[in-house]
């Protein structure tokens, strides 16, 4: 490897792997790193996707102040949007209580336990993301659809008179803001939000205590569906309420689902992983060995790139 030493010495990078060296020390380090000593930083260096996520809730404020798409509703279809108006069994504002607030005290009790504000920084910007996205893009489908709810009749009749205009079209004289929610049927925006903050922080404790270790402690597994259960829960009362077709609350779960989960992936290795508690920059770090054959080439490679790129022959 002696030609490998001379490159390396006419290399005005030689200390490339010196430096990777050193980034690699630094991540598994970081549980000692504290709120008090790098939180400013670590979201200092996350300035845009905090700016990012400011612009989505703007999104969704527009969204929430639209008025959704009024479809064609016509009297042969009253027979399915007749069910009773009720009051819902999960208040819309306790939503982001157990979707948000719930998780982010899990993510606080674990940076207690190890003190990892990388940890603790990176897993509530990815539930924020979670879940604004998933509001952002049920909210924006909400409004482009326009379905009526189960319980569509009384909100548009709530004298039980049906009028319909000359095309067959209801003519509704109920209470505004009964009828405009009441084109707001899918996807279910409870059964969303909670599967992308609960989907979330079952995709967190799965990473955190290593369910997939393949050790045979199937009560981890109880850990992990637990938040999941809650959703399911949740998404089965938008249907008891008749707030919600059965079509709303699956589709609403897939969405907080797949959206969560792509988030989490952001920050976090796959749960399933031997190493999926640790952060995804350090969990790749650890799958590349600086000492083996390949990754020597590896780092020839980009050395040699880089010497291309300032014209610094070898």
């Amino acid at each position: 490897m002696a030609w490998w030493r001379n490159m390396m010495s006419l290399n005005p990078f030689h200390n490339f792997h010196g430096i990777f060296q050193r980034g690699r020390m630094r991540e598994v380090d970081l549980g000692a790193y504290t709120i008090k000593s790098h939180g400013a930083m670590v979201a200092k260096s996350h300035k845009h996707d905090w700016l990012i996520l400011l612009l989505l809730v703007v999104i969704e404020i527009i969204l929430l102040v639209i008025h959704p798409f009024h479809r064609f509703v016509g009297k042969d279809m009253m027979d399915d949007l007749r069910y009773p108006m009720k009051d819902n069994t999960v208040p819309v504002w306790s939503v982001p209580l157990y979707a948000v607030l719930l998780p982010i005290a899990v993510f606080l009790f674990v940076y207690i336990r190890r003190r990892d504000v990388y940890d603790l920084h990176h897993s509530i910007l990815g539930l924020l993301f979670s879940v604004l996205i998933t509001a952002v893009v049920t909210d924006a489908i909400k409004d482009a659809v326009g379905r009526p709810r189960p319980d569509f009749f009384w909100r548009c009749f709530p004298d039980g008179k049906d009028a319909y205009d000359q095309w067959g079209n209801v003519i509704c004289h109920g209470k505004a803001s009964d009828i405009r929610e009441g084109h707001k049927s899918f996807p279910s925006g409870h059964t969303s939000w909670s599967f992308a903050g609960l989907g979330f922080l079952s995709l967190y404790l799965c990473g955190k205590v290593r369910a997939f270790d393949r050790k045979g402690h199937v009560a981890k597994l109880c850990i992990v569906f637990l938040p999941l259960l809650a959703a399911s829960l949740v998404g089965i009362s938008r249907v008891d309420d008749y707030w919600h077709h059965w079509q709303d609350v699956f589709a609403g779960g897939l969405i907080g689902l797949v959206i969560a989960t792509f988030c989490y992936m952001q920050f976090f290795p796959a749960p399933y992983h031997d190493e999926g508690e640790i952060l995804f920059p350090r969990f790749l770090e650890r799958q590349f060995d600086w000492n083996s054959i390949e990754s020597q080439f590896v780092l020839m490679f980009i050395v040699n790139e880089m010497k291309g790129e300032l014209g610094v022959m070898v």
